[in-house]
């Protein structure tokens, strides 16, 4: 079946639509410190309001467990919201109720209002089906159709993202119609040579994905704390740095494989090894298979990829016509530790072809640093379901909306 989208809801002219976006966005002494998820949601939300629909505005923001906790308020957002529509923006501080079904009811064409955040309901994550179409069936009552655009969700088989696509007719935003078409094409005979760089703390986060992508790729590159654990696997020490050890074998098997397949493993040929995970911690350049050699010796913990490894794997990404990027190459919220990301990132700037970052640590690590999000061909809103959907996983937001592979 095909995906439904927007053109398929018809005329949305003073009608009610529920739109389920992913504005989970990071806050500090409740400043959003980054919008990307929020400027992410408008061109679906525009449309909407263009054409005259009554927008009710619903999303997730950290995770509260079920209670009401005023730093998880989605209110910040909505006011944020309005600065970039530039147009006002209502806010409920409730999800569900009469103070809710009022604020609805008094939506005017081209109005947008943002409820509070859907996790403040412990009905809307729950395990028990029937839970959670109880609470969307108390969601649909106050709309007329619904709008799935919060990719980042489209994998959790929630109230908001499952149920609620059931209970109304619904499609398909334009940003989860922008994130499926890059996903297909980092997946369906994707233009060569292709290259997929890997990041992050741990290997356990990326195992499907590196299984999944092995036979489709010509490169790919390990970094992050995920990459001690493929050189114990080839029999080096790793000091204190970040280590699996009941993955060494998988981690081994996978060499293996991509020496079947003819598929280059580029790992690391020096690393910042450092005395402390600490910002202003002493470090130095050492060789990758001399970790326990650095004047740390055994204390010492590997905290980025070093200038060589990380000049060739931006070598590696200018000379790639797809690219794929998730996970940092280092601890980059510390400067002293944040250059082989940087350069990574860099070089994703300049693919000939398709450059994806894959959200999550990435999206915030590449905007931490400077760069805009213009710079790249695409910077995923959904790091956990770019990942899923990479590994071939079936996802239940999207296939409540008609799709599957």
């Amino acid at each position: 079946m095909a995906l439904r989208t927007l053109a398929d809801l018809g005329d949305l002219a003073g009608k009610r639509v529920i739109v389920r976006c992913d504005l989970n966005v990071p806050l500090q002494d409740g400043a959003i410190t980054d919008d990307g998820r929020i400027r992410a949601s408008l061109s679906t939300l525009t449309q909407l309001l263009d054409a005259g629909a009554r927008v009710i505005v619903i999303s997730h923001l950290g995770r509260p467990d079920g209670e009401r906790k005023d730093e998880f308020s989605l209110r910040p957002v909505a006011t944020r919201l309005g600065e970039l529509l530039d147009r006002p923006v209502g806010f409920v501080p409730t999800t569900i109720g009469d103070a809710t079904t009022a604020a609805v009811d008094q939506l005017a064409d081209g109005e947008v209002l943002v409820l509070e955040n859907l996790r403040f309901n412990p009905e809307e994550t729950a395990k028990d089906a029937e839970t959670r179409q109880g609470f969307a069936d108390k969601l649909a009552a106050l709309g007329d159709a619904f709008v799935s655009d919060g990719f980042g969700v489209v994998h959790r088989r929630q109230a908001s993202v499952f149920e609620l696509a059931a209970a109304l007719p619904s499609a398909a935003g334009l940003l989860i119609e922008r994130e499926l078409d890059v996903l297909q094409r980092l997946t369906t005979n994707p233009e060569r040579p292709y290259t997929v760089v890997l990041g992050g703390s741990k290997v356990s986060d990326k195992l499907g994905v590196i299984e999944h992508l092995l036979p489709q790729v010509n490169t790919l590159c390990i970094g992050g704390g995920m990459l001690f654990t493929f050189l114990a696997a080839q029999g080096h020490h790793v000091a204190k740095s970040l280590l699996e050890h009941d993955q060494i074998d998988t981690v081994r098997g996978y060499l293996e494989r991509a020496d079947e397949l003819g598929v280059t493993i580029d790992l690391p040929t020096d690393v910042v090894v450092a005395s402390a995970f600490a910002a202003d911690a002493s470090h130095e350049v050492v060789p990758a298979d001399a970790i326990e050699e650095s004047s740390f010796g055994a204390n010492g913990i590997g905290l980025d990829i070093g200038p060589e490894t990380a000049a060739r794997f931006a070598a590696a990404i200018r000379a790639s016509n797809t690219v794929f990027w998730n996970g940092p190459m280092g601890v980059f919220e510390f400067e002293a530790f944040a250059a082989g990301t940087r350069v990574v990132a860099d070089a994703l700037t300049e693919v000939p072809g398709l450059g994806v970052v894959g959200g999550g640590d990435s999206a915030a690590a590449v905007r931490s640093l400077g760069f805009r999000d213009d710079q790249f061909g695409h910077i995923s809103t959904g790091g956990g379901a770019s990942l899923e959907f990479l590994e071939g996983k079936p996802l239940p937001g999207l296939e409540a909306l008609g799709w599957s592979k």
